[in-house]
């Protein structure tokens, strides 16, 4: 049923560009994890507590060369994205840190580390949150106020992130639209992410090319913009700084924004913005 509801500037379509910052902050016997991160391009995933040492020169290029990238073709296109940084990752890339500090940019939380949580008893995963924010509060000069977990959270997250005052939360996939979560003692505006469109599907599947992706994410874009003349939409992109940032899927990912940018209807925005503007149509319940 029509709403009535259009996004800023009577949009229908909200385009969130999620770029995901967790360069230095992956499991690394380096830091005293048991193992490296098994997170790989090339799958090979050690088992001992041997660095993978190219592994993590793969993951440096996302902070010396993939980022800045990816950061230059959304500043030449005018579209804000919002930075998902583990907050050690920040700690550990001051330029890049500095950077987003004079962005339009959002930053928000991907954890302290790049690490689960959902194994973390209530005190420890409290204090993980925390510390997410006061890291990133200090490399970038703002609080985060959205958190994106490494997929899998418990059933304390969203209570705990409303009490130490974040204002959406991303570990969702149930809508093309925020909605409020009331199970909690106080309400959480969920952000709906979306894992079909992830560049991470070309680090899982070599068969899965930049082409691939590229006409992927605008067979997406065209069905929601035909579906929000009626119902306004929201379309997520999710990217990585070593993965997007590699030049074939850049290249892939600057056509994307160049077509999607100059569709009429279409609204590029961070997820904070596209947060307040759901929250002023939509208060929560209650």
């Amino acid at each position: 049923m029509n709403t009535g509801f259009r996004w800023p500037g009577g949009a229908g379509l909200a385009l969130s560009v999620v770029l995901n910052i967790e360069e230095g902050a992956e499991s690394s016997p380096r830091d005293g994890d048991p193992r490296p991160d098994p997170v790989d391009e090339l799958g090979i995933a050690l088992r001992g507590s041997s660095r993978n040492l190219p592994n993590e020169s793969n993951y440096r290029y996302g902070v010396r060369a993939g980022a800045p990238r990816l950061l230059d073709i959304m500043d030449r296109y005018g579209a804000p994205c919002t930075v998902a940084a583990a907050a050690l990752a920040l700690e550990r890339a001051p330029g890049l840190a500095e950077r987003l500090t004079q962005s339009h940019h959002e930053v928000c939380a991907h954890g302290f580390r790049w690490a689960f949580q959902h194994r973390m008893e209530e005190a420890e995963e409290r204090e993980f949150i925390r510390k997410a924010a006061d890291s990133i509060e200090s490399s970038v000069g703002r609080r985060p106020q959205g958190w994106l977990s490494r997929y899998l959270f418990t059933e304390n997250t969203r209570r705990l992130l409303a009490e130490e005052g974040y204002g959406y939360h991303m570990d969702d996939f149930s809508d093309d639209l925020p909605w409020w979560d009331v199970d909690g003692s106080k309400p959480m505006l969920v952000l709906p992410y979306a894992l079909d469109t992830n560049d991470m599907k070309m680090w899982n599947s070599p068969a899965y090319t930049a082409r691939a992706w590229l006409d992927y994410l605008n067979d997406s874009l065209d069905l929601l913009l035909k579906e929000s003349r009626s119902e306004p939409r929201m379309m997520s992109v999710g990217i990585h700084a070593r993965i997007a940032g590699r030049p074939g899927r850049a290249a892939a990912f600057d056509s994307f924004l160049a077509r999607a940018v100059t569709r009429p209807g279409v609204w590029a925005a961070t997820r904070l913005q596209i947060a307040e503007a759901w929250r002023d149509a939509h208060p929560p319940p209650g």
